[in-house]
């Protein structure tokens, strides 16, 4: 018998049962949807929650003075480090596989624009900043090198920092006083999802070029040095490589971690990679164990086949059917079974998640539009490829016992069955 024959005695088949064939499919396709819903939900949670990781910048690692906790250069362990004026440019002309660095001071500022005032979160950057953490203009303009070198007094708003202090009227081109010097607007920021910050989210901040803290705050002194490695496999080296060189120029042990404090996002992100995939495979499992619910309905009508087609059975081995032949007719039978629940399923399920509205995560607690950072529900290629291997082997594992007990009859007693 060769496999259109097969294929047509499969069909046939099961149109002799169609409610019993009908029923069992139900089965699979409610298994099939229910995969493909938990990996979609899996991969939707996974993408929203590494996007609001990601909001706060790109490779970025960032450092900042601790407290000695080891005896160097003839200094006791205890010793308090404080950045200096000139120990972001040492790190940056050290080391060439930096890509990118700045200096960062956090602090409240008090910002008045006509008779209204709000303290908002500030930072003081340098030029490369913006590009590492992510800092996307909506209006206006970023930072541009004659800022830093001329000593302009110019001003960047954060999304929700913008809406605070000028209530919806257009920002840029705004003269405000921040503690008592004018600073001319020069843009806004794009609203952003970011569940992750060292001084709360951008969008609540406002940034200004670092030479202009002098004017402020009288400070030179950096609170941290954020820098971004050439490649992000480099980011351990380029961690260590920065503490050698303040190590130098404070005259700590390079390897004292608590000397600098650092926040390599680099290195969280990667847990936070395996915690999606993590979730992914609990939640695939999950749809996989409900999956195969139905193929116990698969197996149950094949066994129920065997015994109904017993004489069948002893009939073709008579005529010279071997064990292998009768074993793949009915596993045939069990994967077309389950090929055309599957492709059934996978139109309700592509239907089920266009159905399904996007379910609030971020987009209340961010104020942005279009449901960014919700969880939207959509069966990726990716997903559906994974669901349709699941019910693969879900079909070929229920049709295996079947089809070995029809192999393995005798036939001679199966043409005496009644």
């Amino acid at each position: 018998m060769n496999l259109s024959e097969a294929l047509t005695e499969s069909v046939e088949s099961l149109k002799r049962n169609r409610l019993r064939s009908g029923l069992t499919m139900l089965g699979i396709v409610w298994g099939l949807v229910t995969v493909v819903l938990l990996l979609s939900y899996g991969k939707a949670v996974s993408n929203a929650v590494m996007e609001g990781f990601l909001g706060f910048g790109n490779d970025v690692i960032m450092v900042w003075g601790g407290q000695t906790s080891m005896q160097a250069g003839g200094q006791r362990s205890g010793q308090k480090v404080h950045f200096k004026d000139g120990d972001m440019e040492a790190v940056r002309d050290s080391l060439p596989f930096l890509s990118a660095v700045s200096r960062e001071t956090d602090d409240t500022f008090s910002v008045k624009y006509g008779p209204k005032v709000v303290a908002i979160s500030s930072k003081a950057v340098d030029l490369p900043y913006g590009r590492m953490r992510r800092l996307d203009i909506d209006q206006g303009r970023y930072f541009e090198a004659d800022d830093f070198s001329q000593h302009r007094q110019v001003i960047i708003f954060g999304a929700h920092a913008a809406q605070k202090l000028f209530n919806g009227y257009p920002p840029v081109g705004q003269v405000v006083q921040v503690e008592g010097q004018p600073f001319t607007v020069i843009g806004v920021l794009r609203n952003k999802i970011q569940d992750s910050s060292n001084n709360g989210p951008d969008n609540e901040n406002i940034f200004v070029p670092f030479e202009t803290m002098r004017t402020l705050r009288q400070q030179r002194d950096p609170d941290s040095i954020v820098f971004q490695p050439s490649t992000a496999a480099l980011h351990l080296q380029a961690l260590q490589a920065v503490r050698t060189v303040l190590a130098q120029r404070h005259h700590f042990n390079p390897l004292d971690e608590k000397a600098v404090g650092a926040w390599d996002t680099i290195e969280d992100g990667k847990q936070m990679v395996a915690f999606s995939f993590a979730l992914q495979v609990l939640l695939g499992i999950i749809g996989a164990m409900t999956l195969a619910v139905g193929g116990v309905g698969v197996m149950n009508i094949m066994l129920v086949s065997v015994t109904e087609r017993t004489r069948e059975i002893g009939l073709m081995k008579a005529l010279g059917a071997r064990p292998r032949d009768i074993l793949a007719q009915f596993l045939l039978e069990s994967f077309v079974l389950t090929f055309i629940a599957g492709v059934a399923g996978v139109v309700v399920s592509i239907a089920t998640t266009y159905l399904v509205p996007p379910m609030p995560l971020y987009s209340a607690m961010y104020q942005t539009a279009n449901h960014d950072g919700d969880i939207i529900l959509r069966a990726s290629f990716g997903i559906m490829l994974a669901s349709f291997i699941i019910l693969g082997l879900v079909g070929v594992v229920s049709g295996l016992l079947p089809a070995i007990r029809a192999a393995n009859m005798d036939p001679v007693v199966a043409l005496r069955h009644e």
